[in-house]
């Protein structure tokens, strides 16, 4: 039986021999982490956009679409906290000269474990057969109750590492639990330090004169300093979501694993806009909607499970992914977030504008919170 590893690479080969993904500048060796959508790749991309558009913005009343610009007042990032805190922390070991992210390498250590749990009552049942209850063998099987207790170990490090800020104490469970690189196999590791994950840029004729500007890192600042534009033009009552669908770019420093991680990609994000105290019922549903929707598409619906967050956002009280089980794990492929009111009440501040809104039923003014929708 082929290896996931192999499967991955004829799934890439079959990319590029049948028009769906070219390396970009193939011509020129190519630029790592930069890919070309091809003639069926295009359409592909296009029906999937579609799909989502319509079940999204067509299929509810209450929610509608822009296009924002990809160039933004610098501003709009240091309100959103993106010049402050777009950051990952990364790891690089010195033997492969390979750079990993710090988070993502004690996230697939945890998965470890609770595949050799999975294992262990999939063995049993095998064993047992109908009769065999896997609840009561995962409570009292001692490997398994082991194999718990060390993930759980973990866990309860790592979100406080995450939490805190500590890139020494993930270091140290890095080293604690013998994590070695995929690619040299040993455990020769940097210390972990935080990249910014912004491009820059220059907008203006004259170096003097010029302005410094970012590639937007995700399409939600766009519609967040649109809002008011949206909500009075279209007299749009809360609740309600605006839709978009974009570019957005990240320096990823570990880009790799095709198409699924990119410096330069699509997104596909809807802001619905909610009286504050309702968020996390609306979180609820556009958490079960949006899994629905992925469901719908067919590839199986024990490929999807959700993932809660060990560490929140800067703007975030409640955040969840859609993971997906790639030929390389579970991945996400979609966020679905509670930002409370942390951007439109930044914009606020930084713009100095009144961006509250005044609730005819309530009569009073607040500053909406947010559920956020986010594919890309």
């Amino acid at each position: 039986m082929a290896s996931q590893e192999d499967v991955f690479k004829k799934l890439i080969a079959h990319c590029k021999e049948y028009g769906f993904v070219f390396p970009s500048s193939e011509i020129y060796d190519g630029l790592s982490a930069v890919y070309d959508y091809g003639q069926n790749g295009v359409e592909l991309k296009n029906n999937i956009k579609k799909y989502w558009w319509d079940s999204m913005v067509l299929l509810h009343e209450n929610v509608v679409g822009i296009d924002a610009a990809i160039f933004m007042h610098p501003t709009t990032w240091k309100a959103s906290g993106h010049v402050d805190a777009f950051n990952d922390p990364l790891i690089d070991n010195k033997d492969s000269k390979k750079r990993y992210r710090a988070d993502v390498l004690i996230e697939d250590l945890m998965a470890k474990y609770d595949d050799k749990i999975n294992k262990e009552i999939e063995k049993a049942a095998k064993k047992f057969g109908d009769a065999f209850d896997a609840t009561l063998f995962a409570e009292t099987n001692p490997r398994i109750q082991e194999n718990k207790a060390k993930k759980e170990e973990i866990h309860t490090r790592f979100a406080k590492a995450l939490n805190d800020g500590d890139l020494n104490e993930l270091k140290q469970i890095i080293v604690d639990y013998d994590v070695v690189c995929p690619i040299s196999g040993t455990k020769n590791w940097t210390d972990v330090r935080q990249f910014n994950l912004m491009f820059s840029t220059e907008m203006g004729s004259t170096a003097d004169g010029a302005m410094k500007i970012y590639l937007r890192p995700e399409t939600a600042q766009g519609i967040f300093v649109n809002y008011l534009n949206v909500q009075k033009t279209g007299r749009m009552k809360i609740p309600f979501g605006i839709a978009q669908i974009g570019k957005a770019f990240r320096n990823e420093i570990v880009a790799r694993q095709f198409i699924f991680r990119m410096r330069e990609f699509e997104q596909m994000e809807m802001q619905f806009f909610v009286r504050p105290g309702e968020e996390m019922k609306w979180f609820e549903h556009w958490k079960q909607f949006r899994l629905r929707w992925h469901k719908a598409l067919g590839l199986g619906d024990h490929k999807y499970r959700f993932h809660d967050h060990d560490k929140l956002a800067h703007y975030a009280n409640a955040a969840t992914d859609i993971e997906f089980e790639l030929p390389f794990g579970f991945k996400e492929i979609e966020g679905i977030h509670s930002r409370t009111d942390f951007d439109l009440g930044s914009h606020e501040k930084y713009s100095g504008k009144n961006i509250k809104y005044f609730d005819p039923e309530l009569n009073q003014s607040y500053t909406p919170y947010v559920v956020e929708t986010s594919i890309g």
